[in-house]
Formats: structure tokens, sequence, C-alpha cells
């Protein structure tokens, strides 16, 4: 199988998220996409994340209607509040899976930039495949800009991705994904009262809606 790990904070999910994991789907025929909602993200303050619970229940509600799209526990929230970092989430999930599938690493281009920033960039770039999402204001030269030279990728160009092979695994470009929507921009709607109809799937809009998410807190609220 084709399998691909979709990791973020999903804070909340939204439909940009769906449309380039679907874009993905047809481009790469993955079999599944593994949702994985950040437990202890190294890059945020965890204190001002949505209760991994709420993100979790919100993904799962995106995922409902999708055969291919799945909730993953693998970076749920540790005991010790440890953050995750993606080269270890890939080395087990790698473990879980087994060696019969072929693992992707679906990341948006805003955040591919930001790899070496990341612990042991370079080691995850050598341990699985990565397809990155393209979108407006971002070129692909500054992608292939972000692979470490001495790793020696030779781009090829096709009708539908363009891809760059590393030694032992890949960087495809994932083309056409309108993202028009970002969920910072969901908190701030939700905040101020206006409709998030169509930014977000019609069950993780109601879910909002019921648990009272992204409000501002009420005078003497303990939540």
């Amino acid at each position: 199988m084709n399998i691909a790990l979709f990791g973020g904070t999903f804070d909340p999910i939204h439909s940009g998220h769906l449309r380039a994991a679907r874009a993905a789907v047809r481009q790469f025929r993955l079999d599944r996409v593994l949702f994985v909602p950040s437990g202890n993200p190294p890059h945020k303050t965890h204190n001002r994340l949505t209760s991994f619970h709420h993100r979790l229940a919100m993904v799962a509600l995106a995922c409902a209607r999708e055969p291919r799209f799945v909730p993953s526990l693998l970076e749920a929230p540790r005991a010790d509040r440890r953050p995750h970092f993606s080269v270890e989430t890939v080395r087990r999930a790698k473990r879980l899976l087994g060696a019969r599938h072929r693992l992707f690493f679906l990341i948006g281009a805003d955040a591919f930039l930001d790899l070496p920033n990341w612990k042991d960039y370079r080691r995850l770039l050598a341990s699985v495949d990565f397809i990155v999402v393209s979108r407006p204001g971002f070129s692909e030269k500054e992608i292939w800009e972000t692979i470490p030279r001495d790793l020696c990728p030779a781009r090829s160009a096709g009708n539908s991705k363009a891809t760059a092979k590393l030694r032992r695994t890949s960087v495809s470009i994932l083309r056409g994904v309108n993202v028009p929507v970002a969920s910072r921009e969901i908190r701030e709607a939700v905040r101020a009262g206006r409709p998030t109809t169509g930014l977000v799937p019609p069950l993780v809009e109601q879910y909002i809606v019921k648990e009272g998410l992204y409000r501002p807190a009420r005078r003497g609220s303990t939540q």
C-alpha cells in the first residue's frame, strides 16, 4: 500500500487540508492518508492549542466520509509532555506499518521551506518520500533549494508533478491545489461571529458550535 502521513495541529482541520489530501491520493495513488494531529508540537506553545481531544475529534469527523482518510494517534500527547519530532514519528510509523508499504510525508510548501529548522531534517529527508503541496506565493525554486546540495537531487518534470530524486528517497511537488484558507483565519472568524460554512467540513462546523470552540472566553470562566 501507498500510505501518507499528514501531520499538523489541525486547529481546526479545514477544507483546504482535505483538498490537498484528495489531490495527493489521485496523483500519487495513495491507499491511505493518516491524519496525525500533533500532541506536543515542538514549534508551538502547547497551552495556546485547543485540547488534543477536540482536535482529534474534528479530524475524525472530517475523515468520516472519506474511505481513504484515517485519523491517527501517532502523536498523541505524552505523559511527560515531551515534544513530537517528525523524524521520530516517521520511524515509528515505518516500524508499525512494516516494510511492505511505501510511506510518504505530505506537507505544505510553507512547512517544507522551514524544514532546515526541524530536528535531524537531513535524516528525515533520507527516510521518507515527501509530497510538497504547492500553493500561490511559493516558488518551486525555493522548494528545490531547501534540499541540501550534497543529496544530489535530479529533478524531472511531468504533466502533473515534478520530482527530485535523492539518494534513497524523493521529493515531489503537488501542483494545482487551491488552499484559500488557514486555520488561524477560521479561529478568527468564529471569534468574530462570522460563518465558517464551506471553510470546514459540515460535521466539523457543527462540532465547533456544539463545543463552543474558539469563542472569546467568558469572564469568570474556568475553561
